[in-house]
């Protein structure tokens, strides 16, 4: 705890650990409050060995940790008390449903009605470098190699907590927003898509991605910092020390060849802006809290160099995404580092150094009311009016041939290629034979998708998509935030955002900023245009209730919207609540006794440090390991290594970096039989000072005697220590 915020340890348990930093702030002429968590290692160590959520390649799984993640709660309230939110940014890939319903629960449970469905938020960060197994929904399950309970059980402790300081540090303050355009990281992964919407709209736009970032800026009466919130559209934060912004930009720097947990390019640049302020304070130490939270980043890629055969280097922009030799397996795209590390330091860089920027010039005050609307809706039947004399509807959810053909951040497997528009008698032939033949229903809403995988026609073990969608909507006086299911394309976002804007000023409520959050509340993968969806590449065949998607929920949030304005939020019908299902698909990964090698002990150097380093070079030593996830079942550690440095004044060693820092990685490597290694790299900075140093590692071990029990034991280990100067 420091001064009323908190950095706790975050848990992740699948991948990585997931989440777990909180920030609460204010609201204009509100109170707000912050919060941080740290996240917890036992999160991390569960996640090794597990599946991670968004690339779906089978086989990529933690095998190390590079950066914590974190959940960041900002708590905005009037001056009274009475009308509040909550706004959770949640370093995973996106929130489930089911995350979702159990954080109800719990605030419930502890706060009454005081945070409810319709005021509170849960966005994902959309890292692909996080923790799955915390879905209910068969689809997600499968590509999670099973449901995790505790996994989900730590992702929940983490958002809770990161809430619970955020409420318990609330205080009067301001908040703040600015706007300002960013370049240079981001292209339109799907061009061939975007170029379908009509030529008047898109000479609209001197882009075809949504260049603005939105910060929000949230300060204590006195002006002190509270913290950020930034998106592809900026917020001002509000609150303690607190920034949030939004912007629309796909964390996948980190390609699926990454086993290491992290946060992505959005995470460093949290952790570049909090590091600024929270000086002398280890990552996930500290009062300041800063957010970067996803927007409408269906087709955006922060791989900027764009995509390239890899076998001949030959550009791939086509409509397929495909190469002459090798097809689209062969297209990549690529960052503007020198790996994808580099890459994502780049990147997070220009997006830490922009939000900076309108940080500090953030003057537009935001006052007024806070009003919060949400509904429960069946995406699957929605009636939507396409113009005075025709209606359309809504699909029942499936996916199309070129969703598996996945992206230039990340190609698919087999021979399926983007653009596919008319299906393959091999894969109706085998999908048919495993899961039974789509309906000539489905297959007909879907038009021109040629379905897949008919999964809102299959309910075993558990529905494998979800039928009932959140619609939600907060605003902050002349500030909407419309939290989004899904990831819109650039030009759906730009249409729902103008839809929601001119449906406020239809009632009264002119001038308001509408900002997309995305991936909040529940998965429901792409939300792709009409024009988009007629030529079938990932996006569009991953908009899983067919082509009028993007009408139906702007449609939705039109009625919020008017609701709010009207101040007929009371009469909007609660909707079809979502089921909480049971018994969901465990991962069948066993927990098996540790082994160190014959005459060696758990923490024993296998491989030892040079004596002497300079900056920028990489100082390595690996222990006799043991499993990580043992971790989750004894809290003796909350770090899996420290970096020290000796204090000649003091005479004692001085934590310098943890398993947060972006400087350090921990690799873990499964050997035969329970014998495992952790190697530890220190990668030096320049801003290292010469001195006397040295590593430390902190693990636990599963042993297990004859008929008794199993025990989970701590360790610790020093390595020897060596000195760094400069060059």
């Amino acid at each position: 705890m420091v001064q009323g915020f908190a950095h706790e340890p975050a848990q992740l348990e699948r991948v990585l650990p997931p989440l777990l930093r909180g920030a609460g702030a204010e609201d204009p002429k509100v109170s707000g409050a912050l919060a941080c968590r740290r996240n917890d290692r036992r999160f991390y160590e569960q996640l090794l060995q597990q599946a991670w959520m968004g690339y779906s390649k089978s086989g990529q799984n933690a095998r190390g940790l590079l950066t914590r993640l974190y959940s960041r709660a900002f708590i905005m309230a009037e001056p009274d008390g009475s009308n509040r939110m909550a706004f959770v940014s949640v370093d995973i890939g996106m929130v489930s449903q089911r995350l979702r319903l159990e954080v109800l629960n719990r605030l419930k449970s502890k706060y009454g009605s005081l945070y409810r469905r319709d005021n509170v938020i849960l966005s994902g960060t959309h890292t692909h470098s996080g923790p799955a197994g915390y879905f209910q929904y068969t689809v997600f399950i499968i590509a999670s190699e099973g449901f995790s309970n505790r996994t989900f059980e730590y992702m929940v402790t983490g958002i809770m907590k990161s809430i619970e300081i955020a409420h318990t540090n609330m205080k009067p303050g301001k908040i703040f927003m600015n706007k300002g355009i960013v370049d240079g990281t981001q292209i339109n992964r799907s061009p061939y898509s975007y170029l379908q919407n009509p030529l008047a709209e898109r000479l609209r736009y001197s882009s075809n991605t949504d260049k603005e970032m939105l910060v929000l800026k949230m300060v204590d009466l006195n002006g002190d910092d509270l913290g950020l919130i930034s998106y592809l559209i900026f917020f001002i934060n509000l609150g303690f020390l607190l920034c949030y912004s939004w912007f629309a930009i796909h964390p996948v720097n980190m390609n699926n060849s990454n086993h290491l947990v992290n946060s992505d390019n959005m995470g460093y640049a949290s952790y570049l802006f909090e590091q600024e302020k929270n000086k002398g304070h280890l990552p996930g130490q500290g009062p300041f809290v800063a957010a970067f939270a996803s927007s409408n980043l269906g087709d955006v890629s922060p791989n900027i160099l764009g995509p390239r055969c890899v076998n001949t280097g030959e550009s791939c922009d086509n409509a397929n995404s495909s190469c002459p030799i090798g097809g689209s397996s062969m297209c990549m795209s690529r960052g503007p580092g020198q790996d994808m590390l580099d890459s994502t330091q780049i990147i997070g860089r220009i997006l830490y150094q922009r939000a900076t920027a309108l940080y500090a010039l953030a003057s537009h005050e935001l006052t007024g009311p806070l009003t919060s609307a949400h509904q429960w809706v069946n995406m699957t039947d929605v009636t939507v009016s396409l113009n005075s004399t025709h209606t359309a509807k809504t699909c029942k959810p499936a996916l199309g041939y070129s969703f598996a053909a996945g992206t230039i951040d990340g190609a698919g497997a087999f021979n399926f290629t983007q653009g596919t528009t008319v299906p393959d008698p091999f894969w109706e032939t085998l999908r048919d034979q495993l899961l039974g033949r789509p309906s000539d229903e489905i297959k007909e809403c879907h038009k021109p998708k040629p379905v897949l995988i008919h999964t809102g026609e299959l309910s075993k073990p558990h529905p494998w998509h979800p039928d009932i969608v959140d619609v939600q909507i907060i605003t902050l006086g002349s500030l909407a935030i419309t939290a989004i299911p899904g990831e819109l394309t650039t030009m759906s976002g730009r249409r729902f955002r103008e839809a929601i804007k001119a449906e406020f000023a239809t009632y009264g409520m002119r001038d308001m900023t509408v900002v997309i959050s995305g991936l909040c509340n529940v998965y429901t993968h792409y939300i792709a245009t009409y024009e988009e969806y007629q030529v079938q590449r990932y996006e569009a065949a991953s908009t899983i209730y067919g082509p009028h998607t993007l009408s139906a929920y702007i449609q939705l949030y039109r009625g919020l919207a008017k609701a709010i304005a009207t101040d007929t939020v009371a009469n909007l019908s609660r909707g079809p609540e979502p089921p909480f299902f049971k018994e969901l698909i465990k991962p069948l990964i066993p927990n098996i006794v540790d082994r160190a090698p014959i005459g060696k002990n758990f923490g024993d150097v296998l491989q030892p440090l040079n004596s002497k380093y300079r900056v920028g070079e990489v100082a390595e030593v690996t222990f006799v390991g043991a499993n990580p996830k043992n971790s989750a079942e004894n809290r003796t550690h909350q770090t899996f290594l420290t970096v020290e440095k000796y204090e000649d004044a003091s005479a004692t060693w001085q934590v310098v970096h943890n398993d947060a820092s972006w400087e350090t990685r921990f690799y873990w490597h499964k050997g035969l039989l329970g014998h495992s290694n952790a190697t530890i790299q220190w990668h030096i900075p320049d801003t290292a000072k010469p001195g006397i140093y040295r590593i430390r590692y902190f693990g636990h071990n599963r042993k297990q005697d004859f008929l008794k029990p199993a025990v989970i034991l701590s360790f610790e280990s020093t390595s020897s220590d060596f000195e760094v100067v400069t060059t």
